[in-house]
């Protein structure tokens, strides 16, 4: 009977990993295989193509804009969508109401969204016009070390919605009794949030985490319609760098650096998963 459930599971099974073997795995196995060959003839070159990634100063450059753009994105995000959402999830007149208008910027196109920032941000945009009556010289905020920071704002407004309704969906599975024995053992709200709503959101947080990391990589499209392939160096990331080697055909570049991406990435995962797995 063991053996019949574990080949009707493995049946099920089958087809998902089909496709992820095909899609997924060898198409990244591939690549991994270009990263030690040239680009055209795919002669075996060794580590040539990581060594020759390190010396660009473009891939240095993105590398450094990309891990800032992280490190300043992802705990302002978790924090704050986090606050807000154990403020909505009390709100019990106007909770809903609130939440659909801080999901409404995922319901916007990025076509919309770049159009805004160049009504905003330009020279002669609506930013200019206000600060101009201050005495404030107009500026071009996206060609400036302004740009990295309007990013940043992009990016949470844009994913702030999401990650409060995970928040609250956590909140809500969170039993209203333990809370109720908490104050009248005469917890406060404090206390009450560091020692049971945080314990209880681990799981949450965690799969926030991740995901905001997975969706940093996406906010590429807004900095690309606004300022193509070479914007202000305070945002080029690496994912402007690989457009570009892709448009230049440097498949050996292109095959090294998304090697060492998909490396970096799935060892932070799993670092993320093993610091929580034990505090658990």
């Amino acid at each position: 009977m063991d053996r019949k459930l574990a080949v009707t599971g493995l049946l099920f099974v089958l087809p998902s990993l089909a496709g992820v073997c095909i899609f997924v795995l060898l198409p990244f196995a591939d690549v991994a295989l270009r990263s030690f060959q040239s680009a055209v003839s795919r002669d075996w070159v060794g580590f040539e193509n990581y060594r020759a990634i390190f010396e660009t100063p473009a891939f240095r450059l993105a590398a450094k804009n990309t891990l800032g753009f992280t490190l300043a994105c992802i705990p302002l995000l978790v924090a704050v969508s986090l606050l807000i959402g154990v403020f909505l999830q009390r709100q019990k007149a106007y909770g809903g109401i609130l939440k659909s208008i801080f999901l409404m910027p995922m319901a916007i196109p990025v076509a919309s969204v770049v159009l805004l920032w160049r009504c905003l941000f330009h020279e002669n945009g609506l930013l200019n016009m206000l600060l101009s009556p201050a005495g404030v010289q107009p500026a071009d905020y996206m060609n400036s070390g302004y740009a990295f920071w309007i990013l940043v704002v992009s990016y949470l407004w844009k994913n702030l919605g999401y990650d409060i309704v995970l928040f609250m969906a956590g909140i809500s599975g969170i039993p209203q009794t333990i809370y109720e024995a908490a104050r009248v053992d005469g917890a406060g709200e404090w206390t009450c949030f560091w020692h049971i709503t945080l314990p209880n959101l681990k799981p949450v947080l965690y799969t926030v985490t991740v995901l905001s990391l997975l969706n940093s990589f996406k906010v590429f499209r807004e900095s690309y319609l606004v300022a193509g392939d070479y914007p202000h160096e305070s945002m080029y990331l690496l994912q402007h760098l690989f457009n570009n080697w892709f448009r230049e055909m440097d498949f050996d570049k292109l095959a090294a650096a998304a090697v060492l991406l998909v490396l970096v990435v799935f060892c932070l995962v799993s670092l993320l998963k093993r610091a929580w797995e034990y505090e658990e």
